[in-house]
């Protein structure tokens, strides 16, 4: 049996987020025939994370600054499980490698742990749909195999990674993957949007396991449809709502990014004799 870990960083608020990824990985089970299970980790709540008995690893989004939580016990013990995944999987004797994918507020403590970018708040919050434009190492990834450049993710965050250290990725064998959409018109760096850590570890600042509808069905909650439209304007409810609604769009990231990841982390696994 294939087992699978999600790490939940929610702290208990109210999110899609958990119900993307349990959906995802039932669908991508499902689909390839393969008997797996999953458990769930509340990490900013209880402290819990995983053991090494899983084979895959799933880190979510979450509320709140990626900083504050520096020196917290809910901290130490995420740190601690990521050391463990990385000792394990540079240990020449473990042949099946542990893989690691995490999701903007993980991605933002990923990269802050590993010392490869500022993390920053932005200036103001980026919420809606959005291109993001692939790179040169971004198009040779496999988990981006059949991504568009373009390619449209849902994202939603105060904060940014900008500024790569790329001293520090070329000493990793990190790459940059995607960055931000262009915007010649201000004066603020493009943040980065996807990055390969290791063979075994990726990340994206973006919601890849976001849906269209069920971000369309809360978006149009009465309440919710009214907060965009005070907080971004009407404009901006109406181009997510058109976004959502495009099968190459953000259904096309749902279908590829996450899927190709269980994929690829999954293929020693499936392989292996009975």
């Amino acid at each position: 049996m294939l087992r699978i870990a999600i790490l939940d960083l929610y702290e208990g608020q109210p999110n899609q987020g958990m119900r993307c990824l349990r959906e995802i990985i039932n669908q991508w089970g499902e689909y390839h025939g393969i008997d797996l299970s999953w458990d769930e980790f509340d990490v900013r709540q209880r402290n819990a994370v995983p053991d090494l008995s899983y084979d895959i690893f799933i880190s979510s989004g979450g509320p709140g600054s990626p900083l504050e939580s520096i020196g917290s016990e809910w901290e130490e013990a995420y740190f601690g499980w990521l050391n463990s995944v990385l000792d394990w999987n540079n240990n020449p004797l473990n042949e099946q490698k542990k893989h690691v994918f995490f999701i903007c507020h993980s991605f933002q403590l990923a990269c802050r742990h590993f010392g490869i970018g500022s993390v920053t708040k932005r200036k103001s919050t980026a919420f809606g749909v959005f291109p993001v434009h692939v790179l040169l190492e971004g198009q040779q990834e496999p988990v981006f195999r059949g991504l568009k450049d373009p390619f449209y993710v849902v994202d939603s965050r105060d904060w940014q990674v900008i500024d790569p250290d790329f001293d520090q990725l070329q000493q990793m064998g990190a790459q940059v993957l995607c960055i931000e959409k262009y915007r010649p018109h201000v004066p603020y760096a493009q943040a980065v949007m996807g990055l390969r850590f290791n063979p075994w570890m990726i990340g994206t600042q973006f919601h890849p396991e976001a849906d269209a509808v069920g971000m369309r069905m809360y978006l149009q909650q009465p309440d919710k449809k009214q907060n965009v439209i005070d907080n971004h304007g009407q404009e901006k409810w109406e181009s997510m709502i058109e976004g959502l609604s495009s099968p190459d769009k953000i259904m096309w990231t749902y279908n590829h990014i996450l899927p190709n990841f269980l994929t690829i982390a999954a293929h020693k696994h499936i392989l292996q004799p009975i």
